[in-house]
Order: C-alpha cells, then structure tokens, then sequence
C-alpha cells in the first residue's frame, strides 16, 4: 500500500487539527472552574458551559412601577388622637349609633304588624280584649290575632265581666260579645235584672277533643272555643244553662240563640263530657255545615214522691215477722213427702224412700 506525499499531509493536517481543538476545549473549561471572571465578562455566557456550573447571569435592569401615593391630609382634618363624640357612649359599656359611611348597613327594625279588620272593629265600646301575641304550640296549638277577653261592654256602658279572663282569637270573642249585648241582655231585663258576669268554664287550652291522648285538636287547642257553665244577673240570680231546675223557656231561648250564632253547640245529651257546660266554637265546615246537639231536660218534680204507706199497728214486731217460721211435723215424712203423679205407673209410686236420694251439689 504506497501514499503520496499530498495524501500524507492531509491525513495529518485533519489530525492535527482535532488535536489542537480538543486541547483548547478543555483548557478552556480548567480555567473557567478555577480563574475568576472579570466583571466585563459576566455579561455574556461561558463558553460551552451545557452544564450550569458557571457563574450566574445577572439579570436585567428592574423599571419600577410608579405607585400612586394618597392625597394630603387636609389642615383641617381631626387627628387620629382626638375621640369623637359618639364613641362615648361605646367607652362606658353602650353600644355606639352606627355611622354613616360604616361598611356595615344598619338594621332596619321589623315592620309593625297591621291590626285586623276584627280588631279595629272590637273597639273598648265593645268589650274589654287587649291584643296579645301569637301563640305557637307544639302540635298546631295556639293561633293568631288573640286577645284576652276580660268584659263586655253593654250598650248603657255597664260592663259584664268574664270571669276568668278567656283567651280566644277575635272572631270569636267579638261573637261572644254580641251574643251577649244582643240576646243575653233581653233575657236578663225579661227576668228582672241585669247581666252581671259571665261563668267562663274553659276557653283556650292545648289539648285534643274531650281530652283525650291522641285525639284530634281541640277548638279549645286553636283559641276557638268558650265553654260557658252560667250567667249570673246583679239581683245574685244565676241562670245556669244545664240546670233542671231553671225554667224550660229559659233554656230553649238560649238555645236557639247560640245554635243560630256559633256553627258547634254541644249541651247535654251530646256526650258526658258536657253535661255540666255548653261548648260554643266557630270551627269552619264545608257549605256551612253546623252542630247543635244540646237536649232541653223537662224539670225536676217539685213534690217529692210518695212514701210507703205506714205500717198497721197490729203488725209483729220487725224482729219476729223476720224470723222463718217452723212447721210442725216436719218429722213426718209422710206430710213432707210430695204426692206421685197420676200418670206414673203404681211400680213407681211404690218405689221405696231408700231408692230416693236428693241430688248433692258438686263442689268447684
């Protein structure tokens, strides 16, 4: 294998060549791992440096931003120090008024409830009922627009007390007040007198019907109902409305007034519940379905029953006609024995008394 002289050359040049390269490379990583760079140089990259252990690069200049500082304070501002005024009340313990540019809205107070059209109608000319608030009983007791009914106000301004006070809604205490100015009142004047109270046996309570656990609620739960025992006049008459001994026409005028004003009346012969009171209510039905169940009783006899005619003077003693008597001759077994009937055979009215034996009663 022969070479000329120009291939030789070549072929060592290239040699020489990569040779140098090299040495210059890693020359130039040596001194840029221990020779500090000069300040000029940091400005730009090392060379070759694919690793990241050279110096860092600075970083560019910062532009700041230009920030918009407040405004003055005005000369004549408050200063920090000075309290004002309103915060006194807040330094002794109150609760100071809310300002105006506070972030916090102020609480507007709750609005007012409007009365109803049945309490402005039950004015003090009427009957003496305050408003009371509204009542929320557990299981749907109580109800809205109560007031206390304490006295009714008759048209010549004398006032016929409840006693106790009742607490109903105001439908029905306004109905219970005209009833008495209307129908009660005549009454009272057709017997002599005047109405003076008014015997309230039960008014709201929550409960179910006739008091029983679990049974429906009562009108009584829902402020609804009066139970009502007696009127009683100012001559200290008292009409009691399930007493037998009051008049009959008494107690039917009563009770075509309240059968036709309340849509529940229950009286006597209703249930035992209310044999001693009426129960009046304004429970709402459906086509305007009304309860009216009170019996009118005739009254008691006024002459007591006849008494057993007395005893004859000739009578024995109590002691001696208690006594059984004894008969004589009861050892005779002849006398105490009963005849045999016809109709038996001679066989059997010839049986002997040994073969006769009384029947014994079985011990349990």
């Amino acid at each position: 294998m022969s070479f000329s002289l120009p291939d030789f050359r070549r072929k060592w040049s290239c040699r020489g060549y990569m040779s140098a390269g090299a040495a210059l490379v890693t020359a130039a990583l040596g001194l840029s791992l221990v020779l500090p760079e000069p300040a000029a140089a940091r400005k730009y990259a090392a060379p070759l440096d694919i690793f990241g252990i050279g110096a860092p690069r600075p970083r560019g200049p910062v532009h700041s931003a230009k920030i918009p500082l407040p405004k003055p304070r005005p000369e004549e501002a408050p200063k920090a120090s000075d309290k004002p005024a309103s915060d006194a009340p807040a330094a002794e313990g109150k609760p100071s008024p809310e300002k105006p540019g506070s972030d916090k809205p102020a609480e507007a107070p709750p609005p007012e409830k409007q009365a109803s059209a049945c309490r402005l109608a039950l004015t003090e000319e009427i009957a003496i009922a305050p408003s009371i608030p509204d009542i929320r009983g557990p299981g749907g007791c109580g109800g809205e627009d109560l007031v206390r009914l304490e006295a009714i106000v008759l048209p010549d301004r004398r006032k016929v007390a409840v006693k106790p006070a009742a607490i109903l809604r105001c439908a029905m205490a306004s109905a219970i007040a005209d009833w008495v100015r209307t129908d009660m009142v005549p009454l009272a004047t057709s017997l002599g007198s005047s109405i003076a109270d008014l015997d309230n046996f039960d008014s709201f309570e929550c409960r179910g019907r006739n008091r029983i656990v679990g049974a429906m609620l009562s009108e009584h739960g829902k402020a609804n109902a009066l139970d009502v025992r007696a009127i009683k006049l100012a001559n200290g008459q008292s009409i009691g409305l399930t007493d037998r001994t009051m008049s009959r026409d008494v107690r039917e005028r009563v009770l075509h007034s309240v059968c036709s004003r309340f849509t529940t009346v229950l009286g006597p012969g209703s249930d035992w519940y209310h044999e001693d009171h009426i129960h009046l209510d304004l429970a709402p039905r459906r086509n305007d379905y009304r309860i009216c169940q009170w019996n009118i009783w005739d009254p008691l006899p006024q002459v007591a029953p006849l008494l057993p005619a007395e005893r004859p003077e000739e009578a024995p003693p109590r002691e001696v006609a208690a006594k059984p008597e004894t008969k004589e001759g009861a050892d005779d077994e002849g006398a105490a024995k009963p005849a045999a009937p016809a109709d038996k055979p001679a066989a059997d009215a010839g049986q002997s008394q040994s073969a006769r034996k009384p029947a014994t009663k079985k011990r349990r």
